[in-house]
């Protein structure tokens, strides 16, 4: 990548609207359903995926589900994308309000 190329990407990425929301992973074969919330729902899935595949994954029963299925098992679905909030404390009370209700509506544990 030549020097131009790479300001203009680095350009794009820093220009990159962040979206927070609530996200779900789900267990194919079980239905089994356990979902989570992030600041940057663009990036959790790659993070969520490779704890799991280090044997990291911060919910023993996700882990477990994980080892036994298998990663093709596996899906990653966004569930409710946030509106942009103003600060970070307002999007953090909003992303633990969210999970909060998505986690009684859905009967699912958390990641």
């Amino acid at each position: 990548m030549k020097g131009a190329e790479r300001k203009a990407a680095i350009a794009a990425y820093k220009e990159q609207k962040v979206v927070a929301g609530i996200y779900a992973v789900r267990c194919m074969p079980t239905g089994k359903l356990w979902i989570g919330s992030a600041p940057n729902l663009a990036t959790i899935q790659n993070r969520v995926w490779f704890a799991l595949r280090q044997n990291a994954g911060a919910n023993r029963a996700l882990q477990s589900a994980w080892n036994e299925s298998g990663a093709d098992a596996f899906a990653f679905e966004i569930i409710e994308r946030l509106d942009e909030e103003s600060s970070a404390y307002f999007q953090a009370a909003a992303l633990k309000d969210r999970l909060q209700h998505w986690r009684s509506e859905l009967k699912a544990e958390l990641v």
